[in-house]
């Protein structure tokens, strides 16, 4: 009677899967335009190395990922669930492929260690000279070292509540308890107090690439700047932001 009925469970495995194999082609053929429309859209924030088909790949696997982990009894559309899981596989895509050599990295860090050396014995904003003279070199060479960073540094505030489970949990509604959400409440309040605080070209930079969703180049015509310029700009406003906020807990 054991084998009867365990066979009997097993006879219908093959159709539960095929019908889980047809939702999941339907979800893609469905939302296939939404990874597209997605990856064109950040392409436009990434370096030209990134190549917008490796973000449509990487994209297509976050919304099977969506469609197979996706609770509608937590309250998020699948639309705003998959949205998020898309657009969090593709940069975790981009991430895999940093291009930085550690070189750049390492100046970065200097070039934060002295922002907060600078700030912390003056306390007002350090400055582009400030910083140069600070690392014992010329402005010229500290603009460069911005402009390596830059790269590497164009989607670092995105990721700050996205790219992982944790975050799109949180953002689709399924928190684990309430110190999950003062703790991302909190972070959220730090983060837009360090920004309030930025000298008003780099603030101004931020809130036209985040909140106005503009490129470079089209910030670059709005503040009257060449785009690699804006560049430096951005980088160095993600720099200063990474001392404000290492302290953070």
């Amino acid at each position: 009677m054991t084998l009867t009925t365990g066979a009997s469970a097993y006879s219908n495995l093959p159709l539960e899967i095929d019908a889980a194999e047809e939702k999941l082609t339907e979800v893609v053929e469905r939302y296939a335009p939404l990874v597209k429309r997605i990856a064109h859209h950040l392409l436009l924030r990434m370096p030209a190395s990134v190549q917008v088909d490796d973000l449509i790949q990487s994209g297509m696997i976050g919304l099977l990922e969506a469609a197979r982990k996706y609770d509608v009894s937590k309250g998020a559309s699948f639309e705003t669930y998959a949205g998020i899981r898309i657009r969090g596989s593709m940069l975790d895509e981009v991430r895999k492929g940093d291009w930085a050599p550690r070189s750049v990295h390492r100046k970065s860090r200097k070039v934060a260690e002295a922002i907060k050396a600078i700030e912390a014995r003056t306390g007002k904003d350090a400055k582009d000279g400030d910083i140069a003279q600070e690392l014992d070199i010329d402005l010229n060479s500290y603009y460069a070292i911005l402009q390596d960073a830059s790269g590497s540094r164009l989607f670092s505030f995105d990721d700050i509540m996205e790219g992982d489970d944790s975050a799109i949990e949180l953002a689709a509604g399924e928190l684990q308890g309430p110190c999950d959400g003062l703790q991302r409440s909190t972070f959220k309040e730090h983060l837009g107090r360090a920004i309030d605080g930025l000298p008003d070209r780099e603030k101004l930079v931020l809130a036209l690439y985040y909140d106005e969703e503009l490129n470079l180049k089209e910030i670059g015509e709005v503040i009257g700047v060449s785009e690699s310029r804006v560049s430096q700009i951005h980088s160095q406003a993600a720099m200063r932001l990474k001392t404000r906020l290492s302290d953070w807990k």
